[in-house]
């Protein structure tokens, strides 16, 4: 799959703030933020994203997935602490 297309399934189910996939070989890591995810806990987070995804993950056409997902304010945080100056 291309990481276009699991952005624009991810953006037109959840309606997310942002969201950023990569791809390395088979492995694909995403970076969801929306405030679709408050209150949510990290499985329900991670379920959140499965859901419109569920398809081409069955198909095998997508597998060996990473999620991460924030509300926006989580996101900022992540930003400030965890991203290279």
């Amino acid at each position: 799959m291309d990481c276009n297309q699991i952005e624009q399934i991810l953006q037109t189910a959840l309606n997310l703030d942002e969201v950023q996939v990569s791809s390395d070989g088979s492995h694909y890591k995403v970076i969801a933020v929306g405030e679709c995810f408050a209150e949510m806990s990290r499985v329900k987070k991670q379920q959140a994203i499965y859901a419109p995804l569920m398809e081409h993950i069955t198909s095998g056409e997508l597998h060996a997935l990473t999620i991460k997902a924030f509300t926006p304010t989580e996101w900022k945080r992540e930003k400030v602490f965890n991203m290279p100056a």
